[in-house]
C-alpha cells in the first residue's frame, strides 16, 4: 500500500479525497481541482494513499497560504486527514513525515497548522500534533490555535494576523466567506442560501479567490467560516438540517 503525489498532469485521473462517493458535490470537486492546480504553481504538494480512501495531505508554503497567519520561511498544512478504517495504522505520522522532509529539504525552518482548542469538525485534533512535537504558538477566539514545529532556533514565531484578532464585520444577517479550497464548502452554498432566506435572513456569501483576499479576511478559517451581523458563530460546514438548528436559536434570541 503505497502514496502517490498529485500533479498537474495526473490530476485530472485522480481523485481527491475528500468528496469521495459525493456526486452532488462534483462540480465543487471540479473547482478544488483547478484550485489546487493552481496553487501547484505556488509549492502546494498533494500527497495520498493510492488507494480509494480518505487519506491524504495537502501542505504549501506559509507565504502562499491562504489564511491570516505569519509564518515565514515555514511550511503550511492546509489539510491532513486520515479517516474510516484507515485510522491507527500510522498514515497520519507517515504523511506528517514527508511534508518535514519537504520542508527541511527546502530549507525551511518548520511546519504550522491550524488545530482547535477542542475536538472540532473540520479541525485537526491538537494532541496529535503535540505528540509530533508541535507547540503552541498563538491563540484567537473563540477556540483556534496555531501549532507548529520547529527545528531552527533562529526561527521567528508563526502568529495569527492582527485582523482576526480585533476585525468587526459591519455586515447584518448571516455572511459565509470561503474558498474553493473544500469541495463541501463549495457544495453546500446553495442549499444554506435557499435555507437561510427562507427564515427571514439576509444572507451574503463573498468566495475568497486570491491569496491576498484570504490573507486579509477576517475568518480565520478562509475555507468556510460563518458570521451573524458581524460576530463569528462557526467554521462547521453543516448539513442543511444542522444549519436549521443553528437558525432557529438565531430567531429566539
Amino acid at each position: 500500500m503505497g502514496y502517490i503525489e498529485l500533479t498537474k498532469d495526473n490530476i485530472d485521473d485522480n481523485h481527491i479525497c475528500c468528496a469521495l462517493g459525493a456526486k452532488q458535490y462534483e462540480n465543487a470537486v471540479n473547482d478544488k481541482k483547478n484550485w489546487l492546480r493552481d496553487r501547484m504553481a505556488d509549492g502546494l504538494v498533494f500527497y495520498r494513499l493510492n488507494e480509494r480512501a480518505k487519506v491524504f495531505i495537502e501542505y504549501l508554503p506559509a507565504e502562499e497560504a491562504w489564511v491570516p497567519i505569519s509564518a515565514p520561511n515555514f511550511m503550511y498544512v492546509n489539510c491532513l486527514w486520515v479517516s474510516g478504517r484507515y485510522k491507527n495504522n500510522g498514515h497520519a505520522k507517515h504523511l506528517l513525515d514527508k511534508c518535514v522532509a519537504d520542508a527541511k529539504a527546502r530549507g525551511m525552518d518548520g511546519i504550522v497548522h491550524i488545530t482547535g482548542r477542542k475536538k472540532l469538525p473540520y479541525l485537526s485534533d491538537k494532541r496529535f500534533f503535540e505528540y509530533m512535537g508541535f507547540t503552541l504558538q498563538d491563540e484567537a477566539k473563540p477556540y483556534f490555535q496555531l501549532m507548529a514545529l520547529t527545528w531552527s532556533e533562529h526561527a521567528a514565531s508563526p502568529t495569527f494576523k492582527q485582523q482576526v484578532k480585533s476585525f468587526s464585520l459591519n455586515e447584518k444577517g448571516i455572511s459565509i466567506y470561503y474558498t474553493a479550497q473544500c469541495p463541501f464548502a463549495v457544495g453546500m452554498l446553495d442549499d444554506l442560501k435557499k435555507l437561510t432566506e427562507k427564515k427571514g435572513f439576509h444572507f451574503q456569501a463573498h468566495r475568497l479567490s486570491s491569496k491576498d483576499k484570504a490573507q486579509k479576511a477576517p475568518a480565520i478559517w478562509t475555507t468556510f467560516s460563518v458570521f451573524y451581523n458581524g460576530e463569528f458563530l462557526t467554521h462547521e460546514i453543516m448539513s442543511v438540517n444542522k444549519f436549521e438548528k443553528l437558525l432557529n436559536e438565531l430567531l429566539i434570541t
